[in-house]
């Protein structure tokens, strides 16, 4: 069976993707492209990969440093290259947020790790020339190092 399988299921560009546990994610294009505007944009999901891969990494990093947090919010920027097709990420910036008893500075550490380290999402970006930056911000103050 095929890691992912999309099919075509709404208009002309509206895709719906699903792995072999049968989870689903749609994918379309913008109105002003002619799709429906009713999904993530393609590159959108390479972004939100990023967003996926880092969080479970901050996570279970900050379990293994016996931290505690209450919440965990990912933010994503970034910029394509202009001018070219195909379009890459050029730049990408991740702002890590977290709430909770949790020591900055080892959330800065899990955070530099995944992003340096673990994450073959961040790996994948840098690789086709993407140069990544992160932030983290613990109770609303940005950790300094």
């Amino acid at each position: 069976m095929s890691i992912m399988h999309a099919s075509l299921t709404d208009r002309d560009f509206g895709f719906t993707v699903k792995d072999q546990q049968d989870h689903s994610l749609f994918i379309d294009i913008p109105v002003d492209q002619g799709g429906g505007g009713n999904g993530f944009r393609p590159m959108q999901t390479v972004l939100a990969a990023l967003c996926g891969c880092s969080g479970v990494d901050i996570v279970s990093i900050l379990k293994k440093q016996r931290q505690s947090f209450d919440t965990l919010e990912l933010k994503v920027d970034g910029e394509r290259e202009k001018d070219k097709e195909p379009a890459l990420w050029s730049s990408v910036t991740v702002h890590f947020l977290l709430t909770g008893s949790v020591d900055p500075l080892k959330a800065y550490r899990a955070a530099e790790l995944s992003m340096n380290k673990y994450c073959s999402v961040a790996e994948t970006l840098r690789r086709a020339g993407a140069s990544i930056q992160f932030d983290v911000t613990v109770n609303g103050q940005l950790v300094t190092i």
